[in-house]
């Protein structure tokens, strides 16, 4: 039910893909730039609207997109934490990040859904910490439903992959 890639997370082929975005929504660096270069300037426009209906997105937060050209029917948006030391609430914003991608998906009856590293970039978000709550927050969910078919995890660097692995492992050695 979860599966872990090191892998460029345009060209997984899944229902839905969640972007690490900023709250403007307008693409940016990182994974965020990458997913609109990708996905093409119809992602853009959704988000434009989504913005001028709603506002920014705040951190915690996600709201859905059509895919564009990626190889997933949709794109989820969510607005990671960035890191202030632990003091700031990261860990529940980062756990609702995860939380709230997947009801979306649910809500759009995608079946499977591919996650990148959220937070761990320019946002400085210990890999460790981020990796454990990633798990955590996706396996909790996961017990909850059965509309979910397939996690991926979609790591971009080696650090990310082998602390999510790890990360499962311990779960699945405590259950």
């Amino acid at each position: 039910m979860i599966e872990i890639v090191k892998a460029d997370i345009t060209k997984v082929s899944v229902d839905a893909i969640v972007n690490a975005a900023n709250s403007s929504l307008m693409g940016g660096g990182g994974v965020d730039g990458a997913i609109h270069r990708a996905g093409g300037k119809e992602i853009l426009e959704e988000c434009k609207l989504i913005v001028t209906l709603q506002g920014v997105c705040k951190t915690g937060q996600a709201v859905i997109t059509t895919g564009g050209y990626l190889p997933a029917k949709y794109v989820i948006h969510t607005v990671g934490p960035v890191w202030h030391g632990g003091n700031d609430n990261e860990a529940q914003k980062l756990t609702d990040c995860y939380r709230n991608s997947l009801v979306l998906a649910v809500k759009y009856d995608c079946k499977s859904i591919a996650f990148p590293n959220i937070s761990t970039g320019v946002y400085h978000f210990p890999k460790e910490k981020a990796a454990k709550i990633a798990v955590d927050a996706v396996s909790e969910f996961l017990a909850e439903t059965d509309k979910i078919e397939k996690v991926i995890f979609v790591c971009f660097d080696e650090a990310n992959e082998i602390l999510i692995r790890i990360k499962l492992s311990e779960r699945l050695n405590s259950v």
